[in-house]
């Protein structure tokens, strides 16, 4: 029987892949990927078998990650972050569920981009938050900015996916605005592009001023909750402990 794993690798850099991801790519037979992760993990494994594909075609992907496996193959199918985390895992058990294949499927899950942003910006995440994409490719525009609403009703650290894109430019703007209904003007948010990768950029601003911040589709956003602060550079959510 063929083994089919699901690997998130982390940000990009090897420093952040789990020992289970670097052995599961290294007896792998064959590794499928998207051609921009294909290439990240190309430097730290340069002697193995890719079969890569371009955006847009997860659904193939699959399919070829699926059929190598059904070879009595090791596979190894990549995707930076965590593979369950807005990544390659569900769709995989839905393709191998639809071609009935005999094969054997494990997740390996990595440092997804919430928490490698996180660790950039300080400690933003040390209370309940979100994560919600705002890529409306396969979510209607209306629900996720309902889910915007709903945690900012919540008082929700919100960590938001996918900010913005060529098409998509202000998508950002409309989740900072309801969010406003709910907190301060000067609430710290914080950016990061190329969280964990060499080219790693963050900056803290508030959430009035989210709108002409500098954001794109490399970037993540972390809204603070009405707790959040900022001090020295950081952010910082207090997770209630008493200091005295």
């Amino acid at each position: 029987m063929g083994k089919l794993y699901v690997v998130g690798f982390g940000p990009g850099g090897y420093e952040h892949m789990t020992k289970k991801a670097v052995d599961v790519i290294q007896k792998a037979d064959v590794i499928t990927g998207y051609t921009t992760y294909v290439n990240i993990l190309k430097e730290f494994f340069p002697d193995k078998h890719y079969i890569a594909t371009p955006m847009m075609q997860e659904v193939k992907r699959c399919e070829l990650a699926v059929e190598e496996a059904r070879k009595d193959q090791t596979v190894a199918m990549v995707s930076s972050g965590d593979s369950g985390i807005y990544g390659m895992a569900g769709i995989i058990y839905q393709v191998a569920e639809e071609k009935n294949a005999d094969i054997e499927i494990e997740t390996v899950p990595g440092v997804t981009a919430a928490s490698a942003a996180a660790s950039v910006l300080g400690a933003p995440l040390m209370h309940d938050f979100a994560v919600i994409s705002l890529s409306d490719l396969m979510t209607p525009l209306e629900l996720i900015m309902k889910r915007v609403d709903c945690a900012g009703q919540g008082d929700l650290i919100v960590c938001l996916y996918n900010p913005k894109s060529k098409k998509r430019t202000d998508y950002v703007e409309q989740a900072a605005d309801i969010l406003l209904k709910y907190r301060r003007p000067d609430t710290p948010a914080g950016i990061v592009r190329n969280a964990g990768r060499k080219d790693e950029h963050s900056c803290i601003t508030t959430l009035e001023k989210l709108k002409d911040a500098d954001i794109d589709m490399f970037s993540v956003v972390i809204i603070g909750n009405s707790q959040t602060y900022e001090r020295n550079g950081r952010m910082i959510t207090p997770r209630g402990y008493s200091l005295q």
